[in-house]
């Protein structure tokens, strides 16, 4: 059985078809890839094209899957994710024993948590799944080529309905000659007229008068319809059995299926036309990236690394454009010369005696001593056979094809015809035992070596223009066993060649965090990274200096963190190190602004402060620190009155003693406050007044934050201010509903002592300190409670990377939920279940300092959502805001997964027939639960269900407004 197979649960299945021998190795020696993938091959022997090997990879993960599902079946329970990479990989060598989707790729310098031991089948994964997130139900099968990368800005619309939809790039005629070519009618740009592979600029400027047109970027969506037709053209049939045991044809998705779209195609097939529907979708801000061959893999990876040019997205790496020379996985004992260009070095080791220059690509070159030059455009691949010990020395030249005849003049090698290449050492095709018309991809053109017999002259001689001709390689050369490029992808070891790339890469990391200032070391995945590092006899990484950049600081004692418990050593310190060091570069902020406070009302006058809650729809965690100071924040919400009312509220009263006293209504209880020490403890949240106490420190009551450095004690400072306050609370909202109460109600307490203090406080210098607040506390938070609940109304919530986080405002109507059926449809849920949010809080604060590639992903789709949520509301759109809602409530289970206990879930599995969308409002795990319903009528139905029949005792519908007015403070 030629084929690897995992078990595939997640919602699309992931399918790579590679060459044999790594097909049946691919969960082994890739096993972080969990249980997303299957790997298969072509048959043996026989290249199937893209059509015939779609069909075919989709046949064996479907009997691998050993399930009861028909093969329709299957194809309907979840989409399916195709990266053709089984090619022979003649114009990229180095990496034809492992197919193109698994070569190691850099980590980007301008990204954050990339994999340092990533492939670019990783990249490529990251795009994909952008793009099936927006796809249309029918389209059940997305494929794409395995030396392809696509990159495309965050604003990717909706896909259409159609049986194919392929995925387009804007380019020149110029460009668009080397690829397949879409041609677009002008006044229907989405729809497909017809497609022409490899045009002249002729034909394209000819069609281009009444056409649009877009290069294929090798991204295509398939229906059930159109993969029956696929099936059909490769000689299967969609509803076979399981033994159907016929020989599938080789048939090109791209060159066969591909000119016979359209509404006029270039070939006319009945089969497709009227029978399939086709539709063009450019990418936003589409970006190609080509790695068919050598050159193409440093030109592409050059472009990727140069993308982006801000200084500020990777400070500390250097800020000029980074050279087209890459090296990794490697042990290299002096750097490259800063004259080279073009060079690629990866899985090697390259000591000084080495003598560089440009155009090269070494890999797999093990530990040595050799002295060795290499002229220009000559590329080493040194290749572990199953033969213990013994290398198979692959040199070859930038540029060759490895296609031809090898007799023919036009045939090269090493940048010059083969036979040339065999004159040069005393040698012609009959000594060297190949026939002339010998595809030179079958030719025995590598010896296979012990690596004692190898010395730098040898390669040398295999590799220069002019070998010494009296150097006795000739002999040794002919009389050594020898590969051909095609037997190298069978007899290769990949578990020497993948055992040598991770012993160097471990070799690297000490290296790479000791120069952290001018490598990518503290903007990888820290968590992946750790597990690779957790050898113990490997250096735990000194700190950064005190004066290094305070982001870099804390990923550094959070990567000594994750490492410790990689190795099952104590690692608490230093993860409480990072949050500390968070809160300070925090409460820092406000600490150079500090207050004075002053008594502004009478004796007898009462501030009372009162506020709505805040519903969340989209975005929530991406304002949470860290991340809203690396990457922004982006939240969709609404204010909103409960039961007729602003439920969080704040009474002030002044007092002739010099001291605090706290009252919580809602919670029965009361505490006097007579010392700094007291309104310092504010850290411990089961505290009743934790809040008050953090609030009180923040208003001028704490020396840190008194413009004057405080007094004595606090009896002196309440003296001076001309006596106490009485401060009393009530939330009348259950702890841990999910709506925001404790940063709000923070807010409340800081907007009422603002009026009271005379700080002059307004609404977002109030939201910027409940931030501090809530660092204070050590419970985190981001700013979307404290900011919804302020701010009145619907609104899309925006701020910028860095530690000033204010966020920008942008209104949203409130039609939506005002007015119409679809104000009558939106029903809150208390559902009687609670759950604390700091330990939820803490986990993804977690993973984000540890910049957490998984979880950096999903919040950036949280965001992205955000965007898409407040344009349904600017349109009254209210099917879209509830695909929004639902998205939101799938991204937060994707990031936590006790966001939606069993008790939720069976709450929502009760009403389900009546529900658009449903989401827990918060953190999730419990708390209210916002429920769109259908209709009226459903709301209806939805209430009644639950009202006759709740959960538990606590359970209860409350009414909702949208607040006009936000926070309001006023006086007695």
């Amino acid at each position: 059985m030629r084929a690897s197979g995992i078990e595939l649960t997640d919602n699309t299945d992931c399918l790579v078809s590679l060459p044999p021998a790594m097909a049946g190795r691919f969960c082994d020696l890739h096993p972080s890839e969990g249980r997303r993938w299957f790997a298969a091959c072509d048959p043996d022997g026989r290249r199937l094209g893209s059509g015939g090997g779609t069909v075919h990879v989709l046949r064996e993960a479907w009997r691998a899957s050993q399930g009861t599902d028909s093969f329709r079946a299957w194809i309907r329970r979840e989409r399916k994710l195709i990266i053709h990479g089984g090619g022979q990989s003649r114009r990229l060598p180095s990496y034809a024993a492992v197919g193109k989707p698994l070569m190691p790729m850099p980590a980007l310098r301008w990204a954050l948590g990339q994999r340092v031991d990533q492939c670019l089948l990783d990249l490529q994964v990251e795009a994909c799944d952008r793009i099936l997130e927006r796809a249309a139900s029918p389209s059940r099968v997305m494929i794409t080529s395995g030396d392809v990368l696509v990159h495309f800005e965050p604003d990717f619309p909706d896909l259409p309905d159609a049986d194919i939809v392929c995925l387009g790039l804007w380019g020149t005629a110029e460009d668009a000659q080397h690829f397949g070519v879409f041609f677009c009618p002008r006044q229907c740009p989405g729809e497909l007229a017809f497609v022409l592979q490899k045009p002249s600029i002729d034909e394209i400027r000819q069609s281009a008068g009444d056409h649009l047109f877009l290069l294929d970027s090798g991204v295509w969506l398939l229906s059930e319809r159109a993969l029956a037709v696929l099936f059909a053209k490769s000689g299967a049939c969609i509803d076979g059995s399981e033994r159907e045991s016929g020989q599938l044809a080789a048939y090109d998705l791209y060159g066969d299926l591909g000119p016979k779209l359209g509404k006029a195609p270039t070939v006319r097939d009945d089969a497709v036309f009227g029978e399939l529907t086709s539709a063009v979708v450019p990418l936003p801000g589409g970006e190609f990236y080509h790695f068919g061959t050598t050159r193409d893999v440093i030109r592409s990876t050059a472009r990727l690394q140069n993308r982006v040019l801000d200084q500020r997205r990777f400070a500390g790496i250097g800020s000029k454009p980074h050279p087209s020379m890459f090296v990794q996985n490697t042990a290299l004992d002096e750097s490259l010369p800063d004259t080279g260009r073009n060079v690629w070095v990866e899985n090697s080791h390259v000591p000084r005696t080495w003598q560089l220059s440009h155009d090269h690509c070494i890999t797999g070159v093990p530990e040595n001593g050799w002295t060795l030059s290499l002229e220009p455009g000559t590329c080493v691949d040194f290749v572990p056979v199953h033969q213990s010990a013994r290398w198979c020395l692959r040199v070859h030249g930038m540029d060759d094809t490895f296609s031809g005849a090898c007799g023919a003049s036009d045939t090269t090698y090493l940048g010059r015809p083969l036979v040339q290449w065999l004159a040069d050492r005393g040698l012609d095709l009959g000594a060297a035992g190949i026939v002339p018309d010998t595809d030179i991809q079958r030719a025995p053109l590598f010896p296979v070596v012990e690596l004692g017999e190898i010395t730098g002259a040898y390669l040398e001689w295999l590799s220069c223009a002019a070998p010494r001709a009296d150097s006795g390689w000739r002999e040794r050369w002919l009389s050594a066993p020898r590969l051909s490029a095609a037997e190298l992808g069978e007899q290769a070891s990949l578990d020497r060649l993948y055992s040598q790339r991770r012993a160097f890469l471990k070799q690297a990391l000490p290296c790479m965090a000791e120069n952290h200032d001018r490598s990518v070391f503290y903007r990888l995945d820290l968590a992946a990274t750790s597990a690779i590092y957790v050898d113990p006899e490997l250096p735990v990484p000194e700190l950064p200096s005190s004066e290094a950049d305070v982001m870099k600081s804390i990923h550094a004692r959070m990567f000594r963190s994750a490492l410790l418990r990689e190795r099952s050593e104590d690692d608490s310190r230093w993860e409480k190190e990072a949050f500390e060091i968070l809160r300070e570069a925090m409460t820092d902020v406000l600490e150079h602004e500090p207050v004075c406070p002053e008594r502004q009302v009478m004796e007898d006058q009462i501030v009372w402060a009162r506020c709505p809650v805040r519903l969340d729809l989209a975005g929530g965690w991406t304002d949470t620190p860290p991340y809203c100071h690396l990457f922004g924040g982006r939240v969709v919400n609404l204010a909103v009155d409960l039961n007729g009312q602003p439920p969080l509220q704040v009474f002030i009263r002044p007092t002739e003693r010099p001291e605090f006293v706290l009252r919580s209504i809602d919670q029965s209880r009361e505490q006097r406050i007579t010392t700094y020490e007291e309104i310092a403890a504010c850290a411990d949240i089961s505290d009743a007044f934790s809040i008050a106490k953090a609030a009180l420190a923040l208003a001028g009551f704490l020396p840190p934050f008194h413009a004057q450095g405080g007094y004595a004690s606090l009896r002196d400072q309440l003296i001076d201010f001309g006596g106490g306050l009485e401060l009393t609370v009530l939330a009348a909202v259950p702890r841990g509903s999910g709506l925001g109460t404790s940063s709000i109600l923070a807010a409340v307490a800081l907007g009422a002592l603002s009026d009271c203090c005379g700080l002059g406080w307004g609404h977002t210098d109030v939201c910027a300190r409940t931030l501090v607040l809530e660092q204070m506390l050590t419970t985190g938070g981001g700013w979307q409670d404290q900011v919804g609940g302020v701010l009145r109304g619907a609104k899309l919530l925006e701020s910028h990377s860095g530690f000033d986080q204010r966020p920008a405002v942008n209104w949203l109507p409130g039609h939506l939920f005002e007015e119409g059926p679809s104000q009558g449809a939106i029903l809150l849920y208390y559902t009687g279940v609670t759950r604390v949010a700091k330990q939820i809080l803490q986990e993804i604060v977690r993973n984000v300092f540890l910049n957490s590639r998984p979880h950096l992903a999903i919040l950036r789709e949280i965001g992205e959502n955000a965007l898409r949520a407040a344009e349904s509301i600017q349109r009254a759109d209210y099917d879209a805001l509830c695909s929004s809602v639902n998205a939101s409530w799938c991204l937060n289970q994707r990031l936590d997964a006790g966001t939606n206990p069993e008790a939720i879930q069976a709450i929502l599995d009760s009403v389900s027939d009546w529900l658009c969308a449903a989401k827990l409002l918060g953190a999730g795990g419990g708390g209210y639960l916002l429920m769109l319903a259908k209709d009226e009528e459903c709301a209806g139905r939805i209430r009644r269900r639950l009202t006759e029949c709740p959960p538990n005792g606590k359970a209860r519908f409350v009414s909702l407004s949208l607040s006009r007015t936000g926070l309001e403070v006023t006086r007695s």
